[in-house]
């Protein structure tokens, strides 16, 4: 790593950890303190209704906090803002945000930030669908910048874990990190068009991604048929695909990762041996495991480069500026 990208994720670091402690947990206890709860009804509702609104809510939040720093500029609806990016194509969850803003807004009128509404509700998503629930720290401002052409950098899944690595190195998250919050493909779906290529022509080989567990092949080949549809959509977890749990990272550890990203990081040993703690053998003990580390790496992505005090603003309704 170059000295200049070493003192840039070292700032990043810096700057994370004074943030942290100025986000605070119960930021809205005066404030607006039925806030929370409010957040909760509103995803719980929306959950009972459709399961996949978990990942979605999950997905949305990651997303948000790659591009501005966490807030809430995915959100804006235009046609030159973030959430129209190629990366950001297909995220979901908008109007579960949209739901609790409203109510929100209802009883507390500009004080609630939609970054700290999606933050929440990315937490109680990942506990709905039995993983651990934590307390997040709140006072998020929302941005007033939202821009698809700075969407460009996302992780994709065609990065190497170099790529990888370098993406969220910039955003001071580390190797742990790293694995511990692609853990999240644990619930949610992908598109048969993000994966196609590693079953039939792989590097233009003519022939399958050899990474992958031949028996699985076989069973993804028959979901996403050589010139199929490329929109039929495929779990990421192929045994438990609803529910927050290590099966994931045994996936990946047996050549079952669906997409190339997750798979490349069972071949680095720096990822592997993080991949290896949470699958593991014992199921109960690594399950605690993932659970105690999967919050830690969350309250971190959910610091990074976000606006608080007088930056920003506290929008009237998410998907546009006031």
């Amino acid at each position: 790593m170059k000295m200049d990208a070493i003192l840039g994720s070292l700032m990043i670091l810096v700057m994370t950890s004074a943030v942290q402690a100025q986000l605070k947990t119960g930021f809205y206890s005066t404030s607006c303190p039925n806030a929370e709860a409010i957040v909760r009804s509103t995803v719980v509702s929306h959950f009972s209704k459709d399961l996949t609104i978990a990942p979605g809510l999950l997905r949305l939040h990651f997303h948000d906090c790659f591009v501005q720093g966490c807030d809430g500029s995915i959100l804006i609806a235009d046609s030159s803002a973030e959430k129209n990016a190629l990366p950001n194509i297909g995220l979901r969850g908008f109007e579960v945000i949209d739901d609790a803003k409203s109510q929100i807004e209802a009883i507390c009128p500009g004080i609630v930030s939609c970054a700290d509404i999606l933050a929440l509700a990315a937490r109680d998503a990942v506990d709905l669908s039995d993983g651990p629930s934590w307390p997040v720290p709140t006072g998020r401002r929302d941005g007033r910048i939202s821009l698809s052409s700075q969407a460009s950098n996302m992780p994709s899944p065609l990065d190497s874990v170099s790529v990888q690595r370098q993406k969220f190195a910039a955003k001071g998250l580390d190797d742990h990190d790293l694995v511990t919050l692609v853990g999240a493909h644990t619930i949610g779906q992908t598109e048969c068009r993000f994966f196609s290529y590693r079953l039939y022509n792989f590097t233009t080989s003519g022939s399958a991604d050899p990474t992958i567990n031949v028996a699985f092949l076989a069973q993804l080949q028959a979901l996403c048929p050589k010139n199929g549809d490329g929109l039929r959509r495929v779990a990421l977890d192929k045994d438990s695909p609803a529910k927050f749990d290590v099966s994931f990272f045994k996936n990946v550890r047996d050549g079952n990762g669906v997409l190339e990203s997750d798979q490349r990081l069972w071949e680095d040993s720096a990822t592997q041996s993080v991949v290896q703690n949470y699958a593991g053998n014992v199921r109960g003990f690594l399950g605690l495991r993932f659970d105690f580390e999967f919050p830690k790496a969350m309250i971190k992505l959910s610091s990074v480069e976000v606006k608080i005090g007088t930056d920003g603003e506290i929008r009237k309704v998410c998907s546009k500026f006031n």
